[in-house]
């Protein structure tokens, strides 16, 4: 029997989820490395006309998303039990409840911040095809994490390797 205070040693797949900008991309590995498991990159999901959509600036739509969400999915659920960490906006409620339909058990770990910093590091970034043109809708779109949802929200203030660790500790007590 454990405790809330005992790590938990199974592993789990973990979405890393949030508004374009957030630092997905940086804070999945360093999460992965520090539980020992794979990371994969939720932007190599998407089919070749979403990236042209988002590059345009043009917003995805739940149709755009259905084939993305559906391949994250499937990829997650071939990592139960041995368990994994991959970035995905997840935004909507629905999103997240079509990813556990597919991999019953997912954690998700939510790296929310403000504005103004995601905009200030999108502005930073160089060839990424999701541009601050489309964070408004982003944030419009946004359903932060349930109550009744697994997961844990950390704010994306600190550097990449903060987050990260404190990322790490918590999703090891849940």
């Amino acid at each position: 029997m454990s405790t809330e205070t005992e790590p938990r040693t199974e592993p789990r797949v973990i979405v890393v989820m949030g508004v374009a900008g957030t630092g997905k991309t940086t804070v999945g590995p360093l999460v992965a490395e520090a539980l020992g498991v794979p990371y994969a990159e939720g932007d190599d999901f998407h089919p070749a006309a979403n990236i042209a959509k988002m590059s345009a600036g043009i917003p995805l739509d739940d149709t755009d998303r259905a084939p993305w969400l559906d391949a994250i999915g499937d990829w997650a659920r071939g990592r139960a039990g041995l368990g994994g960490v991959v970035s995905c906006s997840a935004l909507k409620r629905a999103y997240r409840d079509r990813l556990r339909a597919a991999a019953p058990g997912l954690v998700f770990l939510h790296l929310a911040g403000d504005r103004e910093l995601i905009a200030g590091r999108m502005a930073a970034r160089k060839g990424h095809f999701m541009t601050t043109r489309l964070l408004d809708s982003q944030f419009a779109t946004l359903e932060p994490l349930g109550a009744d949802e697994a997961g844990i929200t950390v704010d994306v203030a600190p550097e990449a390797a903060v987050i990260a660790e404190r990322a790490a500790a918590a999703l090891r007590r849940l």
